[in-house]
């Protein structure tokens, strides 16, 4: 039984060759995956109890951290302004997922700590990551997905996982 992987098309230049590859279809495809993977994640939040989380929100709450901050220290972390990180703060605490407090070191600091809820949806979201990741393994050939991985862990430099995206893109 053959099926259209037990080639080594994908593997010669070939392939590459009969291809029309343009410089900014990298940046697009990269970030259609990204767009709906977060789509997808967001549905099944949704599905699953937290229809009101957007990925800002997801951002705020990575930003936020295990153990609170301040708005502004979130602002700095998502790479925004203090005013625009205390609306995305309220918004959450409006919706469950963050509370706001006095610091205990320092009574002038409002300190944001995740609710339970807010716990919940973090956790919730990891579980449906690793499902959506798995079945983007499963529709590839064999070791395709960890092959891409490693290669833009070569390729992106620096701090690969931040959180500054609604900043980068002007928020």
């Amino acid at each position: 039984m053959s099926n259209e992987y037990d080639s080594n098309e994908y593997e010669s230049n070939e392939y590459e060759s009969r291809q029309t590859a343009y410089g900014f279809e990298l940046p697009l495809l990269l970030f259609g995956g990204f767009r709906s993977i977060i789509d997808e994640l967001h549905a099944e939040l949704a599905r699953r109890g937290h229809p009101d989380l957007r990925p800002a929100h997801g951002f705020a709450l990575q930003a936020i951290g295990p153990h609170g901050s301040t708005a502004t220290e979130a602002g700095r972390r998502l790479g925004i302004s203090k005013q625009a990180a205390g609306k995305t703060i309220d918004r959450l605490e409006e919706l469950g997922y963050v509370h706001k407090a006095g610091d205990d070191q320092d009574r002038r600091r409002k300190l944001v700590r995740i609710t339970p809820r807010g716990r919940d949806a973090l956790a919730m979201s990891a579980m449906i990551f690793d499902d959506i990741r798995a079945r983007w393994a499963g529709a590839l050939r064999p070791g395709r997905l960890s092959a891409l991985e490693a290669d833009l862990r070569a390729m992106v430099p620096g701090e690969t996982f931040r959180l500054d995206v609604p900043g980068w893109f002007g928020s």
